[in-house]
């Protein structure tokens, strides 16, 4: 069973709205509306862990921050080599 919904009315700019229902497909405005939101909201909240752990632990570096790119770049290499493999 889905998630109660409710029905509110906002208000965006015209051209926003037109290429939002545009892309939106056949889940329609409502839905694509709402994963945007959702994701803006999570945005949010890691802006907030980001705020409480810089304020814990001082700010991070540029180079903890390269750092941890290479990781995820060469995690994603590994994982697209091992499915190349699989096949």
């Amino acid at each position: 069973m889905s998630e109660p919904t409710g029905k509110y009315s906002i208000t965006m700019p015209r051209d926003i709205a037109e290429a939002a229902k545009a892309r939106s497909g056949p889940s329609g405005l409502s839905a694509y509306v709402a994963a945007a939101v959702a994701r803006q909201i999570e945005r949010d909240n890691l802006n907030e862990l980001i705020t409480v752990a810089e304020a814990e632990h001082g700010p991070i570096t540029d180079e903890e921050i390269q750092a941890l790119r290479d990781q995820l770049h060469q995690a994603r290499e590994q994982q697209t080599r091992g499915g190349a493999n699989a096949a």
